[in-house]
């Protein structure tokens, strides 16, 4: 027998073997979209003014906000940082709600003369005065305490309107029943649905589709190519977009959109945007 072979083998462990594993994320490239409306040229910044009934309560907002689908998301808690090579990405961190969750209280220096104005004003210092920061996830909430407004802002990177919508949609409860999330009615669409069932009729509308989609590329094509901007009173020269902001409300009854959506199906979105 070899010497070494005789007594215990020191290296030899007994019991079950355990194994560290350390789980590292990767962090997420920004979609073309996102990358564009980064753009210096375009830094493009939605913003949202939610008027309420009730006085803010702001330890109950922070109380819905951490226990709501926002804080979980991934675009609302990720950094956006670069590599070296200048591509911007995704970084999971920890969200500090008092970097996110800005009170402001009444001001010796607003001079507006109501509510809706001191809003509006109150919007457009904030389109020049307060860029999103890069040190934090790219949304902030501004707590209007006297006016009683709540403003949401969100890069658009983070993205478009309609996922926002229903994100928000997601964190709201029916009144009548508050464990239940909130829905939005679609409306009756049986009249249409019964003739889109036929194989000629989704051929027919993908031939459309193509047709139509030619049409748009070649003419946008040319307009790119030769048509541009006319000069006109309205248009200012270089450094237009630092001249301080003012906003005006357009205020619209429910029932004439409603008659609108259904005069002309899924078109709800482009009347609210024009």
């Amino acid at each position: 027998m070899h010497p070494l072979s005789s007594g215990p083998n020191p290296t030899t462990r007994k019991g079950p073997l355990s194994l560290s594993i350390m789980v590292t994320e990767i962090d997420e490239p920004l979609t073309p979209a996102g990358r564009l409306f980064l753009r210096p040229e375009l830094n493009t910044i939605i913003t949202c003014a939610i008027g309420l009934k009730n006085p803010i309560e702001v330890d109950a907002v922070e109380s819905q906000i951490r226990n709501s689908m926002l804080i979980e998301h991934p675009r609302f808690c990720s950094l956006m940082i670069k590599d070296r090579h200048g591509r911007e990405h995704w970084r999971r961190t920890q969200v500090n709600l008092d970097q996110h969750i800005i009170v402001r209280h009444e001001s010796d220096g607003d001079t507006a003369a109501d509510d809706e104005e001191a809003v509006n004003d109150y919007l457009a210092d904030l389109s020049l005065s307060s860029p999103l920061s890069a040190d934090k996830p790219l949304w902030e909430i501004h707590l209007l305490m006297s006016q009683k407004c709540a403003i949401f802002r969100v890069h658009h990177a983070l993205g478009d309107g309609i996922s926002l919508m229903s994100m928000f949609l997601s964190c709201c409860r029916k009144a009548d029943d508050p464990t239940q999330p909130a829905t939005v009615n679609s409306g009756d669409s049986s009249s249409t649905s019964s003739r889109r069932n036929g194989r000629e009729w989704k051929v027919w509308r993908l031939v459309k589709m193509l047709w139509y989609t030619l049409i748009f590329v070649f003419e946008f094509g040319l307009r790119s190519l030769w048509l541009k901007d006319k000069k006109t009173a309205v248009i200012g020269g270089a450094g237009v977009e630092l001249w301080p902001r003012k906003l005006a409300t357009a205020k619209f009854h429910l029932d004439d959109m409603k008659a609108v959506k259904k005069a002309v199906p899924h078109a709800v979105n482009l009347i609210l945007m024009l």
